[in-house]
């Protein structure tokens, strides 16, 4: 069976970053699949999921109610190996056309208050599984990669 393109990036050289991971097309549409690193694979601890699943409920929330983008928004949520998210946008845009949209939504998940949205049991099939406040912090440290980003956070590494 053929390698999917995901395990084909060197992980040990990959950093945290907003990296584009693919770019599908459907006809005449394009969806763009972002990779949203938060932390450096297999060199830093990965994020635990009541944390990982906060960051999902608040940027999902966001990234449905963004006035400029939540009409192209496919889908946000966490990879399987905890390291950030996938953000999947219907169109074509680079890593840096799209970084001030990712920067909004973590200043919205570090500066949130309140109850997380979709955390009920009537909304969520794990509702308990939270933690703002290592959301917040993970944002915040997120943050400071993003709003000094250098070039080569927004393409994968050879």
């Amino acid at each position: 069976m053929e390698k999917i393109t995901s395990f084909t990036i060197n992980h040990l050289k990959l950093l945290s970053g907003v990296y584009v991971s693919r770019v599908d097309h459907y006809g005449d549409a394009a969806v763009t699949t972002y990779d949203l690193r938060m932390t450096a694979p297999n060199r830093e601890p990965v994020m635990n999921t009541a944390e990982l699943h906060t960051i999902e409920h608040l940027g999902a929330t966001f990234l449905r109610n963004d006035p400029e983008f939540q009409d192209r928004i496919v889908y946000f949520g966490p990879m399987g190996c905890r390291t950030g998210c996938y953000m999947l946008i219907a169109g074509e845009y680079s890593s840096r056309e799209i970084l001030p949209l990712v920067i909004r939504m973590f200043k919205f998940i570090r500066d949130f208050e309140g109850d997380v949205p979709g955390a009920a049991p009537k909304d969520c099939g794990n509702y308990l599984d939270q933690n703002l406040g290592m959301a917040k912090y993970l944002a915040k440290r997120y943050l400071a990669v993003l709003e000094n980003i250098t070039a080569d956070r927004l393409v994968y590494p050879d």
